[in-house]
This record gives C-alpha cells, sequence and structure tokens, in this order.
C-alpha cells in the first residue's frame, strides 16, 4: 500500500467549553425572543386595531430583522468561530441600555428588565472568559503565538 492510499489519522476535533455552549445559547435565546417579539408586533400591526398600522408592521419586521444577529453568532459560537464573539458582545451591549430603559419603566417591564440585564451580564461574562477566548482561538493584541 503506497502512502497515497494510506488513509490520514482522524484529527481530533477541538472541544467546545461548557461556557461557550452558556453563551451560546443565551445568545440564541434572546434571538429567539426577538423573533417572538416581531412576530407578535407583525400579528397585532396586520390583524389588531393599533394606532399606527405601519409603525407596528415596521417594529416588528426591525425586531425580526435584529434577531438576525445575536441567532448568527449563537451558531457560530456553537461551531467555534472565531468571528462569532464580536458580533456576541455587540448584542449583549446594545441590550444593557434596553434594559436600563426597561427597568425605568413604572409597569410590568420591570421583570423584562431585570431579566435581560442578567441575561446580558452573564453573556457577557462567559465570552470574555479565557477558556472562552482560547477555544475560539483568540488571540490578543500582539500576540502571534501561545
Amino acid at each position: 500500500m503506497s502512502s497515497e492510499q494510506t488513509p490520514a489519522a482522524p484529527q481530533t476535533a477541538p472541544t467546545r467549553p461548557r461556557r461557550l455552549t452558556y453563551a451560546a445559547g443565551l445568545a440564541a435565546l434572546e434571538g429567539l425572543t426577538l423573533v417572538v417579539g416581531g412576530v407578535w408586533m407583525l400579528v397585532l400591526g396586520i390583524g389588531g386595531d393599533p394606532d399606527d398600522r405601519q409603525q407596528a408592521v415596521t417594529g416588528g419586521v426591525t425586531l425580526i430583522v435584529l434577531a438576525l444577529l445575536p441567532l448568527l453568532a449563537a451558531r457560530g459560537l456553537l461551531g467555534l468561530r472565531s468571528w462569532s464573539r464580536g458580533p456576541a458582545v455587540i448584542t449583549q451591549i446594545m441590550a444593557l441600555p434596553v434594559a436600563y430603559s426597561l427597568l425605568q419603566a413604572d409597569s410590568m417591564a420591570i421583570p423584562a428588565g431585570i431579566a435581560l440585564a442578567a441575561v446580558a451580564i452573564a453573556s457577557l461574562v462567559l465570552l470574555v472568559n479565557g477558556e472562552t477566548t482560547r477555544a475560539l482561538g483568540i488571540r490578543g493584541p500582539g500576540r502571534t503565538s501561545e
């Protein structure tokens, strides 16, 4: 048997740390929540009696489009793609002012603000963790190899 016919030894796939899996799950949860909220706004805008039908439809479509960022980031994190950490971190940073504004409301939005803030902070902690960074192959500035 020649060397061309010899099958190569299987390479072991890098293992995904549990923290990275949790971060991907939280990003996916945020994306799915945005999709549900967008569909709900669309249904109310089209079938209900909103104050401004065009604004309700635009808001619903906007939420659905915004859901793409965390959903794509979650898929990339699960696939150990280094590019995915950026969109995931951006999503969490964008969620913090939204959570703050929900916390300032005098309504039933306060529990939603608490939940959103908790998810965003937990996701950020998971995403900047050293184990997560190493698993994604992200090196700091000026580091060529470790």
